[in-house]
């Protein structure tokens, strides 16, 4: 799928939580195109041929909320997001190029799937569980750890997941009542011949990547979403 050039506008910024957005993006031209689990690069400036694309960063895509709407999520954090928290209101124009990755372009039809997300990592797996595609998957099943219950902001996507494909399970986990995430004890629960992607804070993946490989997972078995 080729990478496309798109101006398009702020239909809507939510900040529910502390440093956490919902931003919705409207194509102001052509739809948007993509496939579950890529991602794209945000501009805040306009997009000029003569001078290049503009200072941009990557976010996975969410979902997909109508013809030719977008969801991300994002945290300011740093000194980009904290700019778009900024600058980002309803109406504004910005510039997206997308589609980029293949998270899940050769997952085997037949084979386990297990989904380990920390925070805002959930984003690319909710565009593949809430996509007609995920319906072919065999029993998948996805380990959520969240700061807390107040930072869960995807309980209508899992719902709607559930419809997609009946056999998806999930187990949410609040590190303020519940603690974080064990790969331990996912690792030991799922089968070793599982296909496991990992998505979250690099450090996060960096150690369940390493323990997985340690445990005796193959390595073309284990998927990370850490383009950043």
């Amino acid at each position: 799928m080729l990478v496309k050039k798109y101006p398009a506008e702020v239909v809507s910024i939510k900040n529910p939580v502390d440093t956490l957005y919902l931003l919705e993006l409207s194509s102001l031209e052509k739809p948007f195109k993509f496939l579950p689990g890529q991602f794209l690069h945000l501009a805040l400036d306009e997009y000029d041929p003569s001078q290049g694309w503009p200072e941009s960063r990557c976010f996975s895509i969410q979902a997909q909320s109508g013809p030719g709407r977008i969801v991300i999520s994002f945290s300011a954090k740093g000194r980009f997001t904290n700019r778009m928290a900024a600058e980002l209101k309803e109406g504004k124009q910005v510039s997206v190029k997308l589609p980029y990755g293949s998270l899940f372009q050769d997952v085997p039809g037949n084979g386990r799937c297990v989904f380990i997300a920390g925070g805002t990592g959930i984003t690319p797996f909710i565009s593949l569980f809430t996509d007609a595609s995920f319906a072919r998957y065999n029993h998948p099943k996805l380990y959520a750890g969240f700061r807390s219950k107040n930072y869960d902001l995807y309980g209508d996507y899992l719902s709607q997941a559930k419809t997609v494909n009946s056999a998806f399970d999930f187990i949410v986990r609040y590190e303020d009542t519940s603690g974080m995430l064990d790969i331990a004890e996912i690792a030991g629960s799922e089968q070793p011949d599982s296909v496991f992607f990992l998505s979250g804070p690099p450090l996060m993946i960096k150690n369940f990547r390493d323990y997985l490989e340690q445990a005796g997972i193959d390595k073309a078995n284990i998927r990370t979403d850490d383009w950043e």
